[in-house]
């Protein structure tokens, strides 16, 4: 469906597939990789046959991480790549936000090992699934540098300050099974069933009207960060826009 060098994109049944596809690097990560990333998921967001957006990964991995050589070019003054410099492209400074904020669900399909950005890219998603036994962990301090992609605004959120303390400062790899009980992830399967699970959830997401999952999603961010007197407010004005669009 596309010219893209470093991911693979497919529409089907409703779901927009996004599959890293560097597989004999573990699918590190590269600008380039990046870029065609947010492309193939803004064409996913205007397009009203897809419910759904998951990503994924080809091969063994999801995600190993920044690549080593383009980090190094980065941080040497250098440029491994011909797009923007590590750090300037919009999928480190502004796609976090775009999944937070985009009507459609999207499903982080962790298939295999999730680190570093790897790990960091699957925080915004709605829902995380991940391959049993694979390793995660944000080992950025390890690299020198910050975990970014707004990670310590939404890590917290997920497992707490006490266990997101633990992850980025021990900077520690943790199994798929630990990071389901701490809830880092929502659940985990063997990895040749990551991606049918994703998929079989768009399916039951397009059972709803897209309006009211866009709603849902919308009020349940809102909520979160809400009083409960306002989540209640908002819930109730929400529920009458809906009606009154029937």
């Amino acid at each position: 469906m596309s010219d893209y060098q470093d991911i693979l994109f497919e529409i089907a049944d409703g779901a927009a597939i996004i599959t890293l596809n560097r597989p004999e690097k573990l699918n590190a990560y590269t600008t380039e990789m990046g870029d065609e990333v947010v492309d193939a998921f803004r064409r996913s967001r205007e397009d009203d046959a897809v419910r759904a957006i998951v990503l994924t990964g080809a091969g063994r991995g999801f995600c190993a991480g920044v690549d080593l050589e383009h980090l190094e070019a980065h941080q040497s003054g250098g440029n491994a790549s011909k797009g923007p410099k590590l750090g300037e492209e919009d999928f480190l400074k502004k796609l976090p936000l775009e999944i937070v904020e985009c009507p459609k669900p999207v499903i982080a399909a962790m298939n295999g090992a999730s680190v570093g950005v790897g790990m960091t890219m699957a925080l915004p998603c709605d829902l995380r699934i991940a391959a049993s036994g694979a390793k995660l962990g944000l080992t950025f301090a390890r690299l020198g540098i910050l975990p970014g992609l707004g990670s310590t605004h939404l890590l917290p959120r997920l497992v707490g300050m006490a266990k997101a303390q633990e992850l980025v400062l021990a900077a520690s790899l943790i199994r798929a099974e630990e990071a389901l009980a701490i809830g880092l992830v929502n659940r985990v399967v063997a990895a040749e069933e990551v991606l049918p699970t994703a998929l079989s959830i768009v399916s039951e997401i397009a059972e709803s009207r897209p309006e009211v999952i866009a709603a849902a999603k919308r009020a349940l961010h809102f909520g979160a960060s809400a009083a409960l007197s306002e989540a209640m407010k908002n819930e109730q004005d929400r529920s009458a826009d809906l009606r009154r669009a029937r």
